[in-house]
């Protein structure tokens, strides 16, 4: 059963078209674009999305935190009119408040259907698992506006498909559509849009019953070698590993495969 989030930062107070829900028997975050019918995203609200994201993060209640939208589009994009309203410093700070979900420690998931244009692609990208349903089409159509991505999205784009890929897309206002996006590695999964829902609940399940400490770390260290040579990538790694066989979590894990019983993780 979902409420309404409740947050004790002032700045959140009003959120500037979406809202957050919380399901505490799933310990689950939805955090929800609501802005129909494009679900267009404002300047004020990526300032809000990095101070939801850090805030869930701080959240204990919280395993895994879902971004989704109502309706048939995830996010048409920006609201263009204020990009030429804000500062030069304001500006300057897009790709960090759109790179919020790739800081934050728990896995955060993304459910894509319809559009998912501009910064709503870019903030998908900063997630951990795009599950996309066969309406999504992801592009950044800045070349139309006489501009470039502006919150990380060909950074992130090239770093999976390649810069060939991400030249055709950037430079031609290139529209991808789902089942593509899957073929390239961009969604983790795509399924039929009715079934887009159920998909996402069946991930957050599964990533719940794993350890929260080994989840935390591996997602650090795959971000943190993201650009590391190889071998600095496997030193990290097993740096990682020897912590990990100090922690609770592992000496639950193994007993309860010796046990042949489902582990109780605590995140320790």
């Amino acid at each position: 059963m979902t409420e309404t989030y409740q947050f004790s930062d002032p700045r959140l107070a009003d959120l500037d078209g979406f809202g957050v829900v919380i399901d505490m028997a799933e310990e689950r975050a939805d955090i929800v674009l609501d802005r129909p019918p494009f679900n267009v995203i404002s300047m004020a609200a990526r300032d809000q999305l990095r101070l939801v994201f850090e805030a869930l993060d701080e959240d204990n209640r919280i395993r895994v935190i879902v971004l989704r939208a109502e309706g048939e589009n995830f996010s048409s994009g920006g609201n263009i009119k204020g990009f030429m309203e804000a500062s030069p410093e304001h500006v300057s700070k897009l790709a960090w408040n759109i790179a919020a979900p790739a800081r934050c420690e728990k896995p955060v998931i993304a459910a894509n259907r319809g559009y998912a244009f501009g910064v709503g692609f870019e903030i998908s990208l900063a997630c951990d698992f795009r599950i996309v349903s066969e309406t999504c089409q992801y592009a950044l159509p800045e070349q139309k506006l006489g501009q470039i991505p502006g919150s990380g999205g060909s950074a992130r784009l090239q770093k999976i498909v390649g810069v060939t890929r991400t030249k055709d897309i950037v430079m031609r206002s290139k529209r991808i559509p789902a089942k593509t996006a899957l073929d390239w590695g961009i969604a983790t999964e795509c399924v039929a849009d009715s079934d887009l829902e159920t998909a996402v609940d069946s991930l957050v399940r599964e990533l719940r019953g794993f350890s929260p400490l080994a989840q935390r770390t591996a997602k650090k260290l795959l971000n943190d070698t993201d650009d590391a040579l190889l071998s600095t990538a496997i030193e990290l790694e097993g740096l990682n590993y020897s912590r990990l066989r100090q922690s609770e979590d592992f000496k639950e894990g193994v007993e309860a495969f010796h046990d042949k019983r489902k582990p109780a993780f605590t995140g320790r």
